[in-house]
């Protein structure tokens, strides 16, 4: 078993890529579910988790450094181009945002993208939906057209984690270098976190039923310690509603996620359907296990690598 090594050389790898699954022992995912100005929750989880890997590896470690695929829906694509989207100085390709300036983002500028009804813009929004939809037409380069049947992606993968992982599976298929040797129906190699933002409506059973197709698979494969969803499915009235942006809602919201790191790990019971507490500890104690173990997998791929930033430095 290789070591990791433990001293100055580690920090030297934070500002360099993460190098490719090709080089490590895992393929880490993040998911992060559709649903409005409940971002603002899985923003004060990823906050948090981002904190601990700031204690391990240094104040400049941001989570684009430790997941090799982030995916998201709706509101959850937003978080995502957050945390991915880089600076613009030509000099630094770091991320432009850190994680706790998700929340910053939503309780300034939701009130804007949800206004309330009494917004002054409010008549000029309904003008706009009375009026007839241009239809916009794209042909290539033969002349020939193309159909495109769009939908918003909350309605068929509202929880995107199962997409995400499709696309690695595709890239594996592909003989992508990023995941030489690996097998691409290897789901005991995965490292997911998927962050839920519930309600109950058809987006919720679309996202239960990735939710128990993964908890399935990966409790097959004696690995679900590698699989953790976190959720709160028992928001009611204004706080599971996806567009009431009053900064006392968003406020609330806010104390949600930060109750939610308190609650128990919970998963899937396979045999009732329902999201039930296991003896994992708290959410909160599991994020920091998980911050040691995209920490460690981080180092070894540096370690690996030909290009690592370990390479050609004193061990």
């Amino acid at each position: 078993m290789e070591s990791i090594p433990q001293n100055n050389n580690a920090m030297a790898s934070l500002k360099s890529p993460l190098q490719p699954p090709t080089y490590g022992n895992l393929i880490t995912v993040l998911s992060i579910d559709g649903g409005g100005v409940r971002g603002i929750i899985p923003g004060t989880i990823l906050a948090f988790l981002e904190s601990q890997l700031q204690k391990l590896d240094g104040e400049e470690a941001r989570l684009a450094d430790y997941f090799d695929v982030i995916a998201g829906t709706s509101t959850g694509g937003l978080v995502t181009a957050m945390l991915t989207a880089p600076a613009p100085s030509p000099k630094s390709n770091r991320p432009l945002f850190a994680a706790k300036d998700i929340n910053d983002f939503y309780l300034q500028h939701c009130p804007k993208i949800f206004p309330q009804d009494g917004s002054p813009f409010a008549s000029v929004t309904n003008l706009f939906k009375s009026l007839s939809a241009h239809w916009f037409e794209t042909k290539d380069s033969t002349g020939q057209v193309k159909e495109f049947h769009l939908i918003d992606g909350g309605v068929a993968s509202n929880n995107p984690t199962l997409v995400a992982m499709s696309e690695v599976a595709k890239a594996i298929t592909h003989k992508s270098s990023d995941y030489d040797r690996i097998e691409p129906n290897n789901y005991a190699r995965f490292q997911v976190l998927s962050l839920g933002l519930v309600r109950r409506s058809l987006k919720r059973r679309s996202s239960d039923m990735v939710d128990f197709h993964l908890a399935t698979v990966f409790r097959a494969l004696r690995c679900e310690d590698s699989y953790l969803r976190i959720q709160d499915d028992t928001l009611s009235g204004e706080l599971a509603s996806v567009d009431i942006s009053t900064e006392e809602n968003l406020q609330n919201l806010v104390k949600i996620g930060e109750q939610l790191l308190n609650k128990p790990v919970s998963r899937v019971n396979l045999d009732t359907g329902k999201f039930e507490p296991v003896d994992q500890g708290t959410n909160q104690e599991a994020l920091i296990r998980l911050a040691k173990v995209l920490s460690e997998e981080k180092q070894l791929r540096e370690m690996r690598s030909p290009q690592g930033s370990f390479k050609g430095e004193d061990k």
